[in-house]
């Protein structure tokens, strides 16, 4: 009996004993709170109204965005990074908040550290790539299939996702405490090898990058390459690395973003008067005050045709069979086929004019001199006719 008794009264006290050994955590964990009420209620408080204000902005975000879903103008690219800010970013700047205003375990400090740095890390992140796609959206214009990286905005998601994504990772290494010095050369030597295997696939990505932020042509553009002298043709496809011209004979041609970027170009879709000049000869047996009369004579042939002006129609020089003029005027018409009916028309009116205002247009024309055997010059319109001198030669030998 004494030794049951024994046995019990150990058992209790050993009971006791691990009892308070597992309070001991509690009551110091009720001192300490007890300790930094105050402390904890401010930056409680503090960082309360931190994430209030994060999740205004982030309300802000979803009604800027419902106005723009498309994120084609600023007031949706804003909109849209507001409203990407996550909970988890709130709650680790929060906690971070709470522990810089109580005194803490250092390693609980430094968790609650880490914790915000990978939360703000990922968070910048996410709103990098959301302003820099929101950039290139706006920039694709309202036609997503008209420009050049309309048709590939999940490549330049993936591939703008990978960038920033990677340096929040970097960053989060580095403020860990691990040497990146060595993951950074490598990345470096990486992406060196790559673009150099890849030289032309990147420099046609990049005048295609060009062609959407500068904007010197669009889809159904017709635009001149190959300076003065070159082709004229219809832009059907601006790609990645090629872009797809149909040209006024029907080929189709396929030429690389960066060879086309080299030429000079010409849109002629954005001119907004087409100036042309007609030129004529008249004979020298024009007289002056014709030729001085030559702006009143041909607004006539051009004021019919509303969008034409007469711009000035003058003599320039004297040629060698006629007194050279020209006639220049603007077309706002910007359609070829118009242009071509709108210059003919006026064409044909000069020739009716002319032909009522007895005015003779001059054509090459070349006068021959001769020498008679004593080097005397024989005039080119002889007095007597050599047909009447023939017949009457005939007469008298009948």
């Amino acid at each position: 009996m004494t030794n049951a008794t024994t046995v019990l009264s150990n058992a209790a006290d050993r009971t006791g004993d691990l009892a308070e050994k597992g309070a001991a955590p509690v009551v110091g964990l009720i001192e300490w709170i007890g300790d930094n009420l105050d402390r904890l209620l401010i930056g409680g408080l503090i960082a309360a109204g931190i994430v209030g204000v994060m999740l205004l902005l982030r309300a802000l975000g979803d009604r800027l965005l419902a106005g723009d879903p498309e994120c084609r103008r600023w007031q949706g690219i804003i909109g849209n990074v507001l409203a990407k800010t996550g909970i988890f970013f709130m709650v680790a700047a929060a906690i971070d908040i709470v522990v810089s205003y109580a005194e803490i375990p250092a390693k609980l400090e430094r968790l609650a550290d880490i914790l915000f740095i990978v939360a703000a890390a990922l968070q910048v992140a996410v709103w990098a790539r959301e302003i820099i796609l929101g950039v290139v959206r706006s920039r694709v214009g309202e036609d997503p299939g008209a420009s050049t990286l309309g048709n590939a905005m999940t490549l330049i998601r993936v591939l703008v996702s990978v960038a920033v994504f990677a340096i929040a990772f970097i960053v989060i290494l580095d403020n860990l405490g691990v040497n990146v010095t060595a993951l950074v050369a490598g990345l470096g030597i990486g992406g060196i090898a790559i673009g150099l295997a890849a030289q032309g696939i990147f420099s046609d990505l990049f005048a295609a990058l060009a062609i959407v932020f500068d904007r010197p042509f669009r889809r159904g553009d017709t635009i001149r390459y190959g300076g003065s002298a070159g082709s004229v043709g219809t832009v059907e496809k601006i790609g990645l690395k090629t872009t797809r011209i149909r040209s006024i004979t029907g080929e189709q041609l396929i030429m690389a973003n960066t060879k086309l970027l080299e030429q000079e170009l010409t849109n002629i879709a954005e001119l907004k008067v087409r100036r042309t000049w007609l030129t004529f000869g008249l004979t020298y047996q024009t007289s002056p005050d014709i030729i001085e009369r030559l702006p009143e004579i041909l607004e006539e042939a051009v004021k019919p045709i509303k969008s034409c002006r007469l711009i000035r129609s003058t003599a320039t020089q004297f040629g060698p069979s006629s007194i050279d003029c020209e006639l220049v005027y603007d077309d706002r018409t910007s359609d070829a086929d118009t242009l071509a009916k709108h210059k003919s028309a006026i064409i044909i009116a000069i020739m009716r004019i002319f032909a009522r205002e007895k005015i003779d247009m001059a054509y090459p024309t070349q006068t021959t001199f001769t020498a008679a055997p004593d080097g005397t010059m024989v005039m080119p319109y002889p007095q007597v006719q050599p047909v009447a001198r023939v017949e009457g030669k005939d007469e008298k030998r009948g």
